[in-house]
């Protein structure tokens, strides 16, 4: 399953924020940590809190773009549609 997931760094917790869409309608999920964005930081604490999220390991997940970007892109294996509206709430 392909995520895009809007990162927001040093949000002062770790969290989801709900769904939006980008200017073509596509959903991305809006997320804040409280790392900051050095030495990749940032994306290790948004793998760690997808993770104990959707109850899959770590390693299940994968930065496929934007690792240096806030809108990012991300492979999860084992994670359906389901699986993400049931975390986050339905995508619009």
């Amino acid at each position: 399953m392909l995520l895009a997931v809007r990162l927001t760094p040093r949000g002062g917790r770790d969290g989801a924020d709900g769904w939006a869409q980008d200017s073509d309608g596509r959903p991305y999920l809006k997320v804040r940590v409280s790392s900051a964005p050095v030495e990749g930081e940032a994306n290790t604490a948004l793998i760690a809190f997808l993770a104990k999220t959707l109850k899959v390991p770590r390693s299940a997940i994968r930065l496929a773009a934007g690792a240096t970007a806030r809108l990012k892109r991300l492979e999860i294996d084992g994670v359906d549609a389901g699986d993400l509206d049931r975390a986050f709430g339905p995508r619009p």
